[in-house]
């Protein structure tokens, strides 16, 4: 039997940085992964100065052998109308990531004892705490395994069902010299094309020699279909050229004020998309995956070795100071469908509406601090 204080199941930047922000606490921390480091990971793939903050990031090593695109500004608008173009002058507003670059780093830096490809079957009590795959013993187990965690499940979720979730498909390759030629979608300037139903939106996120493109929707109806008509509304713009050059690879998160899953329950924690974090209007995970994790290691060392219902008590506190309290109801929904779309439509055309709400409040959450780093 291999023993640990915490069991973390997932390896992604929640579990990642939960390790890391115990590093020095003196519990014995493991992290268990059914994916072998480094491996792909569906995402639009940037990150906001804040969460290099919380995760006090050294950019000059990072940036050494991966992939780190300044952003200093986005363009923004509808499928059918303009786009408006945000510049922030300062230095970078964000920054473009390869999400199997960046999931490797943070692993590699965590601290923990790594088990990598080994799926989670199952999970029972055991003395003092819960015994994973009959082989783990762990006074604590976390869940952060992202939406179909295994965790959630053993907590009672229903995983796809029961829960609004917000379906997404996405492409990242690496450019031919004649794709290059051809893109016209700026290294610094990511695009966001809002849906004209307000659905959803998606984006084009080039990041040096590497391009993003995907769609994201809360309803995910012939979402193949819609995706591949993106892909030619983005042709038919000139912002690319030609087909495809690989499939589309899907996943799915659930908005933090529409989850329903459970934080915690019996020495066990979720974190990230596994708890169902994402920002209601952006659909980023990382940022909440990462404060997420901060927060579930300020609770445990508080809690002093005791990881009874108190534990879950004090981390729902803390991430609802943080995040707010779930259901929070969306400030337009008693205008009609169709007015409420026409004049989001219309705001998505206004420089003051996508600088100050769509990009500094919605994406960039600017209006919030970095949390200070753990340790």
């Amino acid at each position: 039997m291999i023993r640990c204080d915490v069991l973390i199941v997932g390896g992604g930047p929640a579990g990642s940085t939960l390790a890391w922000a115990l590093r020095d606490s003196g519990l014995s921390v493991h992290i268990l992964d059914k994916r072998r480091f480094p491996r792909d990971k569906v995402c639009a793939g940037w990150i906001t100065p804040a969460v290099v903050s919380a995760l006090a990031l050294d950019l000059d090593d990072y940036r050494r052998e991966r992939v780190l695109q300044p952003v200093s500004g986005f363009r923004v608008g509808c499928m059918s109308g303009p786009l408006v173009e945000t510049r922030y002058d300062g230095g970078p507003v964000s920054y473009g990531i390869r999400r199997c670059e960046f999931d490797h780093y943070l692993l590699r830096r965590a601290g923990a004892v790594v088990h990598e490809g080994v799926a989670f079957k199952g999970a029972e009590p055991g003395a003092g705490g819960i015994v994973v795959n009959g082989e783990y013993h762990a006074r604590l187990l976390v869940g952060a395994g992202g939406h179909f965690c295994p965790v959630a499940r053993f907590l009672g979720s229903r995983l796809g069902r029961s829960e609004t979730v917000v379906a997404a498909q996405e492409i990242e390759f690496l450019m031919t010299p004649e794709q290059r030629a051809a893109c016209r979608v700026d290294p610094e300037l990511p695009e966001l094309y809002f849906c004209d139903d307000l659905g959803g939106y998606g984006w084009a996120v080039r990041k040096g020699d590497w391009l993003n493109i995907g769609l994201g929707r809360e309803d995910n109806h012939r979402l193949a279909e819609q995706v591949a008509a993106f892909w030619n509304h983005l042709r038919a713009r000139g912002r690319i050229s030609g087909e495809p050059p690989a499939r589309f690879h899907g996943h799915a998160y659930l908005l933090y004020p529409h989850a329903r899953r459970p934080l915690g329950g019996p020495r066990t924690l979720l974190v990230g998309d596994a708890a169902g974090l994402a920002y209601a209007q952006s659909g980023e995970g990382i940022r909440p995956a990462v404060e997420s994790a901060l927060l579930a290691a300020a609770a445990i060392r508080e809690a002093g070795g005791d990881f009874g219902p108190a534990l879950v008590e004090r981390y729902r506190a803390l991430l609802t100071g943080r995040l707010g309290p779930r259901r929070q109801r969306d400030a337009a929904a008693w205008l009609p469908a169709g007015l409420r779309q026409a004049l989001g439509r219309r705001l998505l055309s206004s420089q003051w509406f996508v600088r100050h709400l769509v990009m500094d409040r919605w994406f960039l959450h600017r209006q919030q601090p970095a949390l200070a780093p753990a340790g």
